[in-house]
């Protein structure tokens, strides 16, 4: 294994950086973690997003963008997976929560790096579910 996934943080060191950062969802990402469901810890997150953006705090949300994106960024292969496939893939939901100004301003301050793998997504959904 090379050194650098050794030393990246894996889903168990990113479910302790969450329960920090999300207090109000300690509980249920210890329950989700013990048994060992890390994509249920993330769509947890997810959830939490949604709530905050029917609450327009979009300052807030793009904190939290931030926070997954350090995990993204210092993450093994698999919570880097994860993160893509489901916390960046959410957007296409959130985005449709928010009105044209919120998801502007929402997607302004998305890190590039999320900017680029969301717009990925959507092109090959495209394409695979091509409309007639």
């Amino acid at each position: 294994m090379e050194t650098a996934e050794m030393n990246a943080i894996n889903e168990n060191l990113a479910t302790e950086h969450l329960k920090i950062f999300y207090p109000s969802l300690q509980n249920e990402i210890a329950q989700l973690s013990a048994q060992g469901n890390f994509a249920g810890i993330i769509q947890a997150t997810v959830d939490y997003l949604k709530i905050l953006l029917k609450e327009s705090k979009i300052n807030v949300v793009n904190h939290n963008i931030k926070m997954m994106e350090w995990l993204y960024k210092n993450g093994t292969f698999s919570v880097k997976h994860i993160i893509e496939n489901l916390f960046i893939r959410s957007f296409g939901s959130l985005r449709k929560q928010t009105d044209e100004n919120q998801w502007n301003l929402l997607y302004q301050y998305m890190p590039i790096e999320f900017q680029q793998i969301y717009l990925n997504q959507t092109r090959l959904d495209e394409i695979m579910f091509k409309k007639n």
